[in-house]
Formats: structure tokens, sequence, C-alpha cells
């Protein structure tokens, strides 16, 4: 056993196999594999093997993608048959609705490339008559879907693996994971064998490794608490059942050849033959998670006592649809650990505060992602970037604030929606309220109904309702309206137009010609300084640095020259700067911020000291041609009426300003083009400021105002944002954000980014689609039968009356006026490509003086 290792990857299931073997393949052939017990003893070995295609995520469609072309590959590299049977995957439907989510994710594969057919209940009936139909709305049927044997696979990929040079030990368990500043020390114990199987006793072994990667299954929490940190990989009760043979099957298979996958997503489960019957596997509600803090050293490759009775409503259903299921009887049954995170996604990537620790955990579907996850990991370590943008599955999604308690409850809900209708603008229940600004309550008595950010309640829209027949001056926007106590926030989501999207119009309306305040407390906040900070910053972003009490809009790049992360920069003082990005990503941004700051404090031997905080301050913005009046009735100055004007506070500038009793940071900026200013507050006066705004804001018709509204806005100014088009599979430059990059300086990632060139070209669109549905930024961009791009993000603008979108498209086709179409429900919509920041392109209800 060797004792040095480029790489050492802990745990031999199928994801570790899969990152071992990427990795050899790349080039790293110094990499080791330790295994506890066996290749495959953990969940793997009683895996179902399913490799479904189906997913809402662009990210995971693609590895998903990989997957199952790859797995096609390995017996002619390896000699070992992976048991792929190509049966091809039928996905029922029992709902119009239902169809509605098969068709968003159809135009998501589109984007991928993944094949696939739409079949009615009469075709279905046809090709496989054992399936009962008359109930069903239609399918979606991927026909180079199917199964694997997950022992096989495994063991092909640690075969092709050893053939490049990876050493595999089994029966290694890791006990520590220690970093020096230079590498890590890898230590545990390995049972030693004598005579076959007989063991000998143990040794202690100690690896020293430039880069480990953790795949670790079901004992995430145990490797967690060895590395110091939190990530929310916690496993839930997976129960399927095994039939006896079936002779309608049996029968069926002789004249016709294998079955099909089934799933019947409205009764929650997936069938697929095996031995002449039936598997059955139901994701019911009620399923507990396991082992919240560690697996116990007796469980080995163990299960859990059936519960029958939790299943039992899918079990029946199974019948419903397979009649002939009904005599035939139970032979085997299963109940195990499977590895969850709160979203449903692994987490896949660089581990938060640690150096060269890379992290594949928690992986629902880990057959179906293994070949993938393996394949985009070790471009990740080998090449510093993948070529798709990861950041959907990167462990730092979740930051300290995560805890035991909160990611078992999150995993059990997410196990219980495998099959529940994904809408896109679904808000999950459970575990909130968690984060809260001291607003929360007021503005839940205004009929906010909230979104989940980062942990943060936010609201996305107010339900209220408004009083019309007075109004006579100045214009129809009454201040707040009265909240609708009974509207559900639950029954209004849909894959088209929800019942939220007129309140989120008439918000959008209000900004666009009265005033809104949006409640932004989730931003990220950092403040950097030291006299290393300006040297620091102007490296590590692309844009020049503003002067002191001005902002400017700067981007960090990765390695490859994309976008990582976005920055708003206030500058406080020569060597004071505070940096504002994305709520979702705060300890994602924090800790890429860290880390650089580190090194470049070591390599030129000045500070950079970088303070998260992000929960010490709330944020409201303030939007809209009445704005400044609304600021007006509270700002505390000499010269109150010129306080507020383009002389003494510019756009793009900041300034400490008195708002009654509160101490205001405010930012001259807005996210929607309209007039306006993001007023940064200490968090424990927010309830003050809030009032005092809301009283202020009463005799303007001030408006509260939701993230969708604000993200309808966005899109009509072209403004893009991180997590959509913002992201590490595109360069600023491909974003078209050239005024945001300096040339003339160097800057991190700078090299990359211009070797790259422009691939493909961010553009906006307007889209001529159905009356009762937009675009939710997933579908795919068509010119003629040419697939080009892709939406990133997509809405409704009040402005032009029709909805909107942002994507990328090859750069010969986004000259504006450039006719496409999209695809939505199904069919080809027209889309026209518009000129960038189609409403007031000259900045100039921004810029208002006043």
């Amino acid at each position: 056993m060797k004792t040095h290792a480029r790489a050492v990857v802990v745990g031999g299931g199928v994801i570790g196999a899969s990152i071992a073997y990427h990795l050899a393949r790349a080039g790293w052939s110094d990499v080791m594999l330790l295994e506890r017990d066996e290749l495959t003893a953990g969940s793997t070995w009683h895996a179902a093997g399913l490799l479904p295609l189906f997913n809402m995520s662009y990210a995971t469609s693609h590895i998903h993608d990989y997957s199952v072309k790859f797995y096609k590959t390995l017996e002619e590299e390896t000699g070992l048959n992976a048991g792929f049977s190509v049966v091809g995957n039928l996905r029922m439907a029992q709902s119009r609705e239902r169809m509605d989510e098969f068709e968003l994710y159809a135009s998501t594969a589109e984007t991928v490339g993944i094949p696939y057919e739409w079949l009615s209940p009469d075709e279905i009936r046809a090709r496989w008559p054992l399936v009962r139909t008359e109930d069903l709305r239609g399918a979606l049927y991927h026909p180079t879907d199917g199964y694997i044997n997950p022992a096989d696979v495994t063991q092909a990929m640690a075969k092709g693996a050893r053939q490049r040079g990876v050493e595999i030990h089994r029966r290694c368990q890791v006990d520590a994971m220690r970093w020096t500043g230079s590498e890590w020390v890898v230590s545990g114990r390995r049972m030693v064998e004598k005579g076959g199987n007989l063991l000998a006793g143990e040794e202690t072994f100690e690896i020293h490794a430039e880069h480990v990667v953790t795949a670790t299954g079901n004992h995430a929490q145990r490797t967690a608490q060895m590395l110091g940190i939190k990530f929310p990989a916690i496993p839930v009760e997976h129960q399927y059942i095994v039939t006896e043979p079936d002779p309608a099957l049996v029968a069926y298979r002789e004249a016709h050849g294998e079955h099909p996958v089934l799933r019947d997503a409205d009764a929650k489960w997936y069938v697929r033959e095996e031995r002449g019957g039936w598997i059955l596997g139901p994701y019911e509600e009620g399923a507990p998670a396991r082992f919240e803090y560690a697996v116990p050293d007796s469980f080995r490759a163990d299960l859990f006592p059936l519960d029958l009775d939790r299943i039992e409503e899918e079990y029946m259903s199974m019948i419903h649809r397979i009649p002939s299921s009904e005599t035939v009887g139970l032979k085997d049954d299963y109940n195990g650990p499977i590895c969850y995170t709160p979203d449903g996604n692994p987490l896949v990537g660089p581990a938060p505060g640690l150096r060269n620790m890379w992290l594949a955990e928690g992986f629902s579907f880990g057959i179906t992602a293994a070949g993938g996850t393996g394949y985009y990991l070790a471009q990740m370590m080998v090449e510093g970037e993948a070529e798709i943008d990861m950041a959907s599955l990167d462990p730092k999604r979740y930051g300290d604030w995560m805890t035991t308690e909160y990611a078992a409850r999150k995993n059990e809900e997410c196990y219980a929606h495998v099959y529940v209708l994904h809408h896109p603008d679904e808000e999950r229940e459970a575990c909130r309220p968690l984060r809260t600004g001291p607003a929360y309550d007021a503005q839940a008595a205004s009929g906010a109904r909230f979104g989940c950010v980062n942990g943060w309640e936010r609201p996305n829209y107010y339900a209220v309702t408004f009083d019309r027949s007075g109004d006579d001056a100045p214009d129809a926007f009454a201040a707040y309206g009265t909240p609708l106590a009974d509207f559900s926030d639950h029954d209004s989501r849909s894959f088209r137009r929800g019942g939220w999207w007129d309140f989120a119009r008439q918000e959008a309306d209000a900004i666009r010609n009265g005033v809104g305040l949006i409640d932004a407390t989730a931003f990220a906040k950092h403040v950097v300084t030291g006299d290393g900070a300006t040297a620091f910053l102007d490296w590590f972003t692309c844009n020049r640095l503003p002067k002191v009490g001005r902002i400017n809009l700067t981007y960090a790049l990765t390695e490859a020259g994309t976008t990582r992360t976005e920055y708003t920069i206030v500058r406080q003082g020569e060597t004071r700067y505070y940096l504002v990005s994305a709520g979702a990503w705060s300890a994602y941004d924090a800790d890429y911020l860290r880390k650089a700051a580190e090194d470049f404090s070591a390599e030129h031997g000045v500070p950079v000291i970088v303070q998260d905080v992000t929960s010490q301050y709330g944020v409201f913005a303030i939007a809209g041609p009445r704005s400044r009046d609304v600021l007006k009735e509270l700002i505390r100055d000499a010269d109150p009426d010129t306080a507020l004007s383009n002389k003494r506070f510019p756009w793009l500038s900041a300034r400490q300003i008195e708002l009654g009793m509160c101490p205001v940071n405010a930012i001259r900026v807005a996210y929607t083009g309209e007039l306006g200013w993001e007023l940064h507050h200490p968090i424990e006066m927010q309830r003050y400021l809030w009032n005092a705004l809301l009283e202020a804001g009463e005799k303007h018709g001030m408006r509260l105002v939701g993230a969708r509204a604000q993200n309808w806005l966005r899109q009509e100014k072209s403004y893009r944002a991180f997590g959509t088009e913002l992201g590490r599979d595109a360069t600023p430059a491909e974003a078209g954000l050239d005024r945001f990059i300096d040339l003339d300086k160097e800057f991190f990632g700078k090299a990359a980014m211009l070797a790259k060139g422009i691939r493909s070209t961010c553009v906006t669109l307007l889209v001529d689609g159905p009356d009762d549905a937009d675009p939710w930024g997933r579908e795919a961009l068509f010119d003629g039968d040419t697939r080009v791009g892709r939406l990133t993000s997509g809405g409704y603008s009040v402005h032009f009356g029709k909805s909107i979108g942002m994507g990328y498209v090859t750069p010969d086709r986004a000259a504006p006026g450039t006719a496409l179409q999209v695809m939505m429900q199904g069919k080809l919509w027209p889309a026209t490509v518009l000129e960038d920041c189609p409403y007031d392109p000259t900045n100039a209800r921004i810029r208002v003086d006043g």
C-alpha cells in the first residue's frame, strides 16, 4: 500500500469508483481508492439500478445524460458487462398539469439533447397492453433509458480505473483526515487478510495526498465531523418490493422482449421487470431520516425492517395500473438507507473552508449520477472548472446556519416530493420560517407570500386586493391594500400563470409608474479592509475599482475565465470596501473571497481582512419615479430638498444618511431600472425603518413589491442575474458585460477569458407565447429546426405587454431583430432578439433629477 498519492478517493460505491476512473482517464494515474468494506457495500448494493433521465436541473440533466451514454461503453473498454438493459422508460401522467410538467422538462431536455417521445393513452395501450390507460392523459417516453446492475457497473468502472493505474484497497477504514498546510494526511485502519477471507487483524495506515475526494454515501455525517464542517447529506429510508413472476409479463416478454420501466408520477412509484416479476419502488409520505449523526459501526450491508403499511397506497395503485400484478405474490423486500439533501441535488465540488478537499455526497439517484459526476468533478479538479456550470450542486449552497435537525426534516420532505409536481414557482414548507428579518411579521400581516433564499424568508409577492372606487389622485396606486387571508400560495402554483401572477403584474406596474418597496435583506454582504484590500480587489475582479463614495458592478472570475461571482462594490474609504452579492450564494461567495484573500495576502505580504456582515444589515430597495418623494419625507438633512438630488447624491454613488432615527448606508442603484436606492440598515432597526417607510409612502401610493415582480423588471433592462445568466460556464464577455471589464489591467482569469473568445452570446428576447403562460428560463431556443441556445430567465414584461426572457444563443443569431422560436408547452413560439436594455436604454429614468 502506497503512502503517497496525488488524490485519494474515500468510498468504494458507484460514485467513488466513477471518480477514481475519471481522474485516471483525465491523466491523474497516481490515484488511490479506499473502501471500508467491499466495493458496493453501501447503498449501491441494494439500489434498484434505474437510470432516469428526467430532471428539471440543467446541470443534473447533463450529468445523467453523460452517465447513460458512458455506461454503454464500459464493456468494450473493460470486458465486463455492466448489466445495462436499454428497455426505455415510460413516464405516465394522469392529469393535464402533470403533462405541463413533462412539457417543461422536455424543453430542458432539448437544451441537453436528450431524446424523448410523446405517447397518447391509445399508443401506450397498443405498445404495452399490460398497462391500464383509461385514466391517463399521456406519457413521456425515453427510448435510451432503462436500468443497470449497480454492482456490475461499479466493478466495471473499478476495473477500468485499475487498468489506468488506480490502486483500490478494500477494508480500509478512514478515521482521520488532516491538512498540514500543504497536503492531506489520510489515516485509518486496514484489515489484514490471511488465507483468503481469514482476517489476521488490523494495521494502521497513513497516506499523504495532494487532493482528497469523499464519496462516503450514508457515512457523510461522520465524514463531516472528521473534517469539522457541515453539509446536509443524511439518509432516508427507501423501500422497494420484488414480486414473484407474473405470467402475463412472462408471456409479454416472450413475444415482445423486456418490458420498459414504468413511472406513474401521480401515484408516486416506479416499476420495472425483474426475473419475470416486478420491482415496485414507492416514494411515500412518512419515510424517516436515519443515521442523523453517524452510521453505527455494526451497520454494514444491512437493511431496516419493512413497513408495508406505509406503502399500501402505492402498492394498490400498482395493481390498478398493472392489473395482472394483483394475483402475484411477494418474493423479496428491501428497506435501506438512501442519502438525500434538502433540494435533492447532490453535493459536488470543493468543501467549504478547506483546500483540495472535494465532496461527492448526498446522492439520492446515485447510479444515474455516478458516471457524470465522475466526469465533471474530474474536470473541476484537473482543469480548474467543468464545462457546465456546477454551482447548483456546490456544497456551499448551504451555510453554517444549517443544522442536523434542518437537514433531516428537509431530506424527509425531499424524499416525499420525488414525484410531487415540481412547479417552477414551488416553495416547500418544511422547516420554515427559519431565518427572518425583524419586518417578517409585518410583511406577513400585509399579505406577503414568502420564498426561501438560503434559509431567509423573502416576500415573493403580496396577496392583496384594492378598492379603487374612490381613487382620483395622484393615480390608481393605493398603498398596501387589504391582505387576502384565504389566498393559498400552495394552491396558486402552476406551470402556467399561477394565481400569484396578477399580484406580481400589479407590483411591477407600480414600480414602473409609481413607487415600490422591496425587501432585499437576504443579499450577501462582506466588508474587505486592510492595507492590501485595494490591490487585492483590483486583482480579484475584472472592473476598475470605484472611487471613495462611489460604486461599481464587477465580477470575480474562475481559473477558467468564466464568471464565479457578481459583486456590487461600494468604496467606503481608501482601504475599506463593502461588497454586496447574491443572497442565495452567501456561503459560496464568502468561501471563494476568503480563500482568494488569504492567498493574495500570503503571496504579497499585506493584510487583507474579509468580514461577513450579512446578518448585521438588512436591505430595503425603494424604486420608481416617486421613490425620491418618499425618502424626502424621512431624510434628516440641513437641506432635505437637495439631499437626494443628482448633484449631492448622483447615480452609482453611496452616502451615509439618516432616515428618521435610522442610520442608513444608502446606495443609489436599482435592480428594477427605475430611480431608486438600496437602503442598507442595522438589522436591529429594521422594524422601525419599515414602519417609517410605510407611513411616509402612504400618500405617494407606495406598493409593497416581491421578488417575482423585481425579476420581471430586471429582464426589461437586460440585467444579468447570478445563477441564471451568470455562471461558471460563460465568461463575462460572453454575457455581454464588456463595459464592466477593464482590459487595461491584469486580473485573475483574464488570460483564460480572452482565450475562450465568444462561444455564445447573452441576449434578451420578447416572446409571442401562449395567453396563459410565460417562459421560466429553462426552455430551448430554435431557429427553424436547429436548436441554437436556451433561455436562462423568463417572465412577463409589463412595459411591452408580452412574455420576456434572457438566454444564450450562438453568436451569429444574437443580432437585434433576429427571429427565433422558444419551446413552450410542447410547441415553438415566435421570439425576437432585442437591443440590450430594451426598456429605457439611455437610463434617463434612473438618472432623473429632483
